[in-house]
């Protein structure tokens, strides 16, 4: 039985979908401003293992995940850039395509972007305001009434009797602290700051609320009760906390989900986050460019449990690498055999990496039996190579797939005068170089002994 950390009861509960045979779940995805960072790349392998041991284990999974395409942060930078919203996000949503592609995130069925759905999240108000949940403030804008549902925090565990005094005040901005829980912003009236990004609307000239996005596009691709919502721990307090209040007011079913899953954060020092807004964040492409296969992050990931916090170093990264690097050289190997397969010998690795992720998906212990099994002299170099492929698909390590690059004597000696460009401080030719690699089809990384190149 398939076992999950639910934050809603805070408790192991075995799973159990709403529908038999179907899962629908919900993922919190990035807010367009920036490149993501390995941080937020966490969740979404976390979401993705999850998804993975799903299908594996016989359920038809639609998963959905949003765009963040309008918030005050896109707004804001956009802005900087003098660049229309559509333009300035569309660069940052290409390139979050291009990452999870490189760190083999199975694409979710459907990314909706925020811009595409107000329709729906104004239906949304409005049934919230009939309803008597919502009320214009002075300022024209929309707010929830957090004293009108009782439930409340009831994620979050906050209650409403412990708010901060003087809470009448209203929270117009979309992030905020939980201690400043008071009525939160469902449509923002338009002020000057918004310059040309608005909507018309039965509420007057405006944009919508950060929270109410997520529950517009859930609702609409998996209905007005599903299976599973994904996200960090940061979005407890407040954002997660806001969807289920609004939701539930809005459509009457309780639990508006069943089952929430929040990932530990990925930090630099102890205690603290990887972050933009701390400006203390590493993005895909610097891995890349020190040499380091996505792959490498999303092994490292592997080896530390989704709740627990994951302490970043490139030490730490470096012995992934190395360690991913031995699966994939096993792989090769075990290819080559002939010998037998035998899978009443595989039964007993198959079923403690089952038991194993149906633990929460304790992936730590499954990578440990991963292992385990290779140390195994009386499984055959057949065997070895099936339970590696099932087991690496679930992992999502991509080791069905895996070859020898054959490197050209063109790159080579590309990267060779790369090098030499390097350690004569030449880092403009350095730089040219490594683009025109690129261009070719590889990507180059520096490392302790020199460099090193795979196909792109």
């Amino acid at each position: 039985m398939f076992k999950l950390f639910n934050t809603l009861t805070r408790s192991i509960e075995d799973f159990r979908a709403i529908k038999k045979g179907q899962v629908r779940m919900y993922t919190c995805g990035p807010t367009v401003y920036d490149f993501a960072h390995i941080g937020n790349y966490r969740a979404y392998i976390c979401s993705d293992i999850l998804r993975r041991w799903l299908e594996y284990s016989g359920y038809e999974v639609r998963q959905v995940m949003n765009l963040t395409d309008i918030d005050d942060k896109t707004i804001r930078d956009s802005q900087k850039h003098n660049m229309s919203l559509k333009d300035f996000t569309a660069k940052y949503i290409t390139a979050f395509f291009e990452d999870i592609d490189a760190l083999n995130i199975e694409r979710a069925n459907e990314y909706p972007k925020a811009t595409d759905y107000i329709d729906e999240m104004v239906r949304l108000i409005k049934t919230l305001m009939e309803k008597g949940f919502a009320y214009r403030g002075e300022d024209g804008s929309i707010y929830f009434s957090v004293r009108k549902f009782p439930d409340y925090g009831k994620l979050s565990r906050v209650k409403i009797s412990e708010l901060e005094q003087g809470a009448s005040g209203r929270v117009k901005s979309d992030e905020y602290e939980r201690e400043q829980a008071n009525d939160f912003a469902l449509w923002k009236a338009w002020d000057k700051n918004d310059g040309d990004v608005f909507w018309e609307s039965d509420f007057g000239k405006g944009r919508p609320g950060w929270h109410i996005e997520c529950s517009a596009m859930a609702t609409k691709y998996l209905g007005n009760q599903f299976d599973i919502h994904c996200g960090g721990i940061d979005h407890i307090p407040v954002h997660h906390t806001n969807e289920i209040a609004q939701s539930e007011a809005a459509i009457g079913k309780k639990p508006w989900v069943k089952y929430w899953l929040h990932n530990a954060f990925l930090e630099l020092t102890a205690g603290k986050k990887m972050a933009k807004s701390g400006n203390n964040f590493i993005t895909l492409a610097t891995l890349e460019e020190k040499g380091f296969h996505p792959l490498d992050y999303r092994y490292f990931c592997l080896g530390t449990h989704y709740r627990n916090p994951l302490m970043f170093s490139y030490e730490a990264l470096e012995g992934a690498k190395i360690a991913r690097r031995r699966l994939v050289d096993k792989v090769l190997e075990l290819k080559l055999a002939k010998d037998k397969e035998q899978k009443e010998a595989q039964k007993k690795y198959l079923e403690q990496f089952t038991q194993e992720i149906n633990d929460d998906l304790n992936t730590s212990q499954a990578l440990a039996t991963v292992w385990d099994m290779l140390k195994d002299e009386k499984l055959s170099n057949k065997d070895k190579y099936t339970l590696l492929v099932k087991c690496g698909k679930v992992l999502g390590l991509d080791l069905a797939h895996v070859k020898k690059d054959k490197i050209s004597k063109e790159i080579i000696a590309l990267a060779k005068q790369r090098l030499q460009a390097r350690q004569n401080k030449e880092w403009k030719k350095s730089d040219e170089l490594r683009d025109k690699i690129k261009q070719l089809g590889y990507i180059i990384g520096d490392t302790r002994e020199g460099y090193e190149i795979r196909k792109a």
